[in-house]
């Protein structure tokens, strides 16, 4: 018989501290995946995730959803895991078209800037355009300038001064019957530089509801009430930061990037800056 050696044994030598369901592994939340929220027991499969927040949305059997940040405090497949952002995966190769569906223009120099413009609502409205068109934009010699909002486009064309050579095509934010965009819209069918001047828009209370909601893991953008301004509410809706200017510009970031061609955007954006192109393109 061998005797028991009770100090042959180095009592340390295990995870004698471990938690009942063992310490907490990393984990890279890519979409699709089940976890569970030990806080609130909130259990769901992964449908966003957003690195500049540090943040993802789960969405539970019912289709409800929460936003939560990443990191400790989740349980996949009952053990508890540390989310990480998903890997970056490899752009695709370049497919000879620009991101807005034109054939590629390899070897071209940008052209000398038209004496014509297009003129837009917003900072965000001039990214979106930029990103999607700009090849195209450059192509053609056609520079995009951004307006304070729709009530700054009255002085804007009064400096511009348009004319045969020197076309506005005007995109605005919201271009609905009755709304005033669309009266601004009429006065300047009516007025003398009518000729010179189109103003077409679309049907979207803000420019960043024009990127299709599923690119963000969205089923719809949210409902926001009339008296809340449109881009907290959503920020709020989503439980993504909405004190400041800086988180908005941080939201409008995260929304830009899931965009990469046309296909990303609604049709009711597309036709409205392909007319404005050809507008302002004109002989």
């Amino acid at each position: 018989m061998v005797p028991h050696d009770r100090y042959g044994s180095d009592v340390l030598a295990s995870d004698w501290g471990a938690p009942a369901r063992g310490r907490a592994t990393p984990a890279e939340a890519a979409g699709g995946l089940v976890v569970e929220e030990v806080m609130t027991g909130f259990c769901g499969a992964i449908v966003a995730v957003d690195r500049d927040l540090g943040t993802f949305t789960l969405e539970d059997r019912r289709g409800k959803r929460r936003a939560f940040p990443l990191g400790p405090g989740f349980l996949l497949d009952g053990r508890p895991v540390v989310l990480t952002p998903p890997v970056t995966r490899a752009a695709p190769e370049a497919s000879g078209r620009t991101a807005s569906g034109s054939l590629a223009v390899s070897g071209h120099r940008a052209r000398v800037a038209r004496g014509s413009r297009i003129f837009v609502e917003g900072r965000h409205d001039a990214e979106l355009v930029e990103k999607v068109w700009g090849d195209d934009l450059r192509v053609e010699g056609v520079v995009v300038e951004h307006l304070g909002g729709v009530d700054d486009l009255a002085a804007a064309l009064r400096d511009f001064r348009p004319g045969p050579h020197r076309r506005v095509g005007v995109l605005v934010d919201h271009l609905v019957p009755g709304s005033k965009e669309s009266r601004i819209a009429d006065d300047l069918r009516h007025s003398p530089v009518g000729a010179h001047v189109l103003v077409v828009g679309h049907p979207y209370v803000d420019v960043w509801a024009a990127v299709k909601p599923d690119r963000l893991g969205l089923r719809a953008w949210p409902q926001v009430p009339r008296n809340i301004e449109w881009k907290h509410g959503v920020c709020e809706a989503l439980g993504w930061p909405h004190s400041d200017q800086a988180d908005l510009a941080r939201a409008w970031r995260q929304i830009l990037s899931r965009v990469t061609s046309y296909a990303d955007l609604e049709p009711a954006l597309l036709g409205r800056v392909e007319e404005l192109i050809d507008f302002v393109t004109a002989d």
